[in-house]
């Protein structure tokens, strides 16, 4: 392996590291994601859930996966390169990461360009004078049209290339001082105004009050959605732990990442259930309900247009700082393996995601890249069939391998020194070290089987 180190660089301080492994777990999946998963499974017993998955699964491989990034200097692809033998023969995993991570850019990008769009739209009036079966349908129509896909997916790109150019402090780093505040302060903005919505203690009871039991079902998907929301698996974190100082804390910065993660989460529910309660719309309405409820509801409201450019560019700026991630890993790999300087590195893999990403883009086009066609040879469109394979099989298995990696062979004196060095819970070793070989790896792998299909569904819901 070529031993670059010229054009990797570091974290300014901590809490660089700390608001760009942030920016890279808070994304769609708490903003879009995560309020209606909550909505299908329940509230607030999902909620619990989910919360206890993060503590005990998501928490320890993050850990893992930042304290093999900061021991070898390294991005996924040459850290398992790094480490003494048998860990060069694991370094499969690390192409994983990777190959997870181009693909999840590649669609990633298009949603993040609809959250673009609903921006466009919210600033122009475009949702002025429509009812709402108008505003409803307009997701669709925007799903369908090649041209607006193509522009948004374009611009996305674009801007994250962009940024990830600009180095780790004076791109990426700058870049998330930016975005994570902004992102933070366009939040109270709505939270401030959900809390005066008359559906605000009905929905704070349907958060945080667990009623019944939790449904077998919902815990797998509390256990699968607890690890994607933190970008696990696909080398980020990785990636990002590989820019640390020798003497940052890994545990606490790890526990501050997870507890950011989930108060975004939370935060976003709290901004849009009032709103579904408020204009009694149901709560379990599925994909549709940040691009086809919230804007119907938005637009009932005084002050309406405003939240509504609030509420999109938030869903940008969480998108967007995950991209950033993405492409950071697949960029950083391409400069350790290849020695390629940075820019050209960004421009070739930015440009070869853009193409790969058209495919997605134009999934609800019709034609050659269309329904049509794709579902003859995936039963699913391209956009949907990415998703699949990255966060049913890609991810829950690269977390799975990660942990017993993590616990079974990287070397003691290493993985000890990185977890302990500096750090105010080194005397916790022993307690991470039990749950990263014991109770992760087998919670990752249930995870796969019900994924994948291996063990039916039926199994949970008892049909």
């Amino acid at each position: 392996m070529t031993n670059t180190t010229k054009d990797r660089g570091h974290w300014g301080s901590r809490l660089g590291f700390i608001l760009a492994a942030t920016g890279s777990a808070v994304g769609l999946g708490n903003i879009w994601k995560f309020p209606y998963i909550t909505g299908e499974y329940g509230g607030g017993i999902f909620v619990l859930v989910y919360l206890a998955c993060i503590a005990v699964v998501g928490i320890p491989v993050l850990i893992a996966e930042v304290i093999i990034g900061r021991a070898t200097q390294r991005s996924p692809v040459g850290a398992f390169r790094e480490m003494p033998d048998p860990a060069p023969k694991w370094a499969w995993i690390g192409w994983l990461g990777v190959v997870a991570g181009f693909i999840i850019l590649s669609f990633y990008s298009v949603v993040a360009g609809w959250a673009l769009h609903y921006t466009f739209l919210s600033i122009s009036g475009g949702f002025s004078g429509l009812d709402s079966e108008a505003i409803g349908s307009m997701f669709g129509e925007v799903y369908a049209s090649a041209n607006t896909n193509l522009l948004w997916h374009a611009v996305v790109m674009v801007t994250t290339v962009g940024v990830v150019i600009g180095g780790v402090a004076k791109g990426i780093e700058t870049a998330v001082k930016f975005l994570m505040p902004a992102l933070l302060v366009l939040m109270l903005v709505m939270f401030i105004d959900a809390l005066f919505q008359p559906g605000f203690s009905e929905a704070a009871k349907f958060i945080f009050m667990p009623r019944g039991g939790p449904s077998a079902e919902g815990f797998i998907e509390a256990l699968g959605h607890g690890f994607f929301t933190l970008s696990l698996g696909m080398g980020a974190m990785l990636t990002y732990g590989s820019y640390l100082r020798t003497d940052d804390d890994i545990p606490t910065a790890s526990f501050i990442i997870g507890i950011l993660d989930t108060f975004v989460a939370l935060s976003a529910c709290m901004i849009i259930f009032p709103i579904i309660f408020t204009f009694d719309m149901e709560p379990s309405a599925g994909a549709g309900l940040v691009f086809k409820s919230i804007p119907i509801a938005l637009h009932q409201m005084t002050g309406g247009r405003l939240l509504s450019v609030v509420f999109f560019a938030l869903l940008f700026f969480a998108a967007l700082s995950s991209a950033i991630s993405l492409l950071e890993v697949v960029v950083s790999s391409a400069i350790d393996r290849f020695d390629w300087d940075r820019k050209f590195a960004a421009l070739v893999v930015g440009g070869a995601i853009f193409l790969f990403g058209i495919p997605s883009a134009l999934s609800g086009s019709g034609g050659f890249f269309g329904e049509s066609w794709a579902e003859i040879f995936f039963g699913k469109t391209f956009f949907d069939s990415f998703d699949w394979l990255t966060s049913a099989v890609l991810l829950p298995l690269g977390g799975f391998v990660i942990a017993v990696f993590t616990g079974w062979v990287m070397p003691d004196d290493v993985r000890r020194a990185e977890f302990c060095r500096g750090s105010r819970f080194a005397s916790q070793y022993g307690i991470w070290l039990f749950f990263i070989r014991w109770v992760t790896p087998v919670a990752m792998f249930v995870v796969l089987l019900f994924t994948v299909g291996i063990i039916p569904k039926s199994v949970l819901t008892g049909q």
